[in-house]
């Protein structure tokens, strides 16, 4: 298979479509750093990312005892420095009532109006002496939310199986009730075929949910890690990808295999009306950066300071 002649083929079908069809919207996800390293690969991620306009910046929350404080940190940051939106994952699970509420207040006193509303991981250790003082479920935090900002709620979202359901149409029943509880839009798990994300779109909108609904896209930059995160979340990686796969790792063409799919799969989606996607970027622009280039957009810089 020769993949220098498919990246090329993709490459002029997306110009040739971005003469017809208008350039997609995109939001990026980035994770705070937790080292020195991490630090300078982020802010060098953003830098590049952040020419291409995005619509707005999110920023994850993990389970450690300063991961809300590095959140809102580099929420800060990029907000003050690149005057871009940013939309900081907020979550409920290892908190009592009174400190969510109070880490949410905490971020809009930092000018950021809008949240990503999560449930977040368990870290099992936590107890609580009045199981009143806790939330039940997203959905008291998602109708707790709402009292305090008129920004935009977004919630999670899953085009297949979540690991804890009994089956897809349960999960189309609760994201339908984080709607009605009070949350503006949705954002996906990661998928990796088109039909994926066209399948629970269509599936939504029989169930009476018209709230937009945004694709979560993960431009594969490393297959084995992206089989134990797909393997946490429920996503299904087809037989076809790992072994185009196996076939790129041997002519080294891993970086331009994952842009053709990740770019042909975006674009089947815009020609089924889809205006918007959601970049899992792992902190690396190259990837996510070569998908968006495909599909048309292109950044602020000119050329002369991408030299300097």
């Amino acid at each position: 298979m020769n993949f220098t002649h498919i990246y090329s083929s993709a490459i002029r079908g997306a110009t040739l479509k971005g003469l017809i069809m208008t350039s997609p919207r995109v939001s990026f996800e980035f994770f705070p750093p937790n080292s020195l390293t991490g630090s300078f690969r982020l802010w060098d991620t953003v830098r590049v990312l952040s020419n291409l306009s995005p619509e707005f910046i999110s920023i994850t929350h993990g389970t450690s005892g300063k991961s809300l404080e590095l959140t809102s940190e580099t929420s800060k940051i990029i907000k003050n420095i690149h005057e871009i939106d940013v939309v900081p994952h907020l979550t409920w699970i290892n908190s009592t009532r009174n400190q969510a509420l109070k880490n949410a207040k905490a971020i809009f006193k930092l000018g950021i109006t809008d949240l990503l509303a999560l449930r977040g991981d368990d870290r099992k250790e936590t107890n609580y002496a009045n199981l009143s003082d806790i939330y039940s479920d997203t959905l008291e935090f998602i109708k707790d939310l709402r009292q305090l900002t008129q920004g935009k709620i977004r919630v999670a979202a899953y085009p297949e199986k979540h690991p804890n359901s009994v089956d897809s149409e349960q999960d189309i029943e609760w994201l339908k009730k984080k709607f009605t509880a009070g949350a503006d839009e949705a954002i996906t798990q990661f998928f990796f075929e088109a039909d994926t994300f066209l399948r629970f779109r269509d599936n939504c909108e029989k169930s009476g949910i018209k709230n937009k609904i945004i694709p979560g896209i993960l431009p594969i930059h490393n297959l084995e890690k992206v089989k134990i995160m797909a393997s946490l979340c429920g996503a299904n990686i087809p037989n076809w990808v790992s072994e185009a796969f196996q076939k790129a790792k041997r002519d080294n063409r891993s970086q331009l295999l994952s842009t053709v799919i990740c770019s042909e799969m975006c674009q089947t989606l815009m020609e089924e009306g889809v205006e918007d996607f959601h970049f899992y970027t792992m902190n690396s622009s190259s990837p996510t950066y070569e998908v968006c280039k495909a599909l048309g957009l292109r950044d602020n810089i000119s050329q002369m300071e991408r030299v300097a």
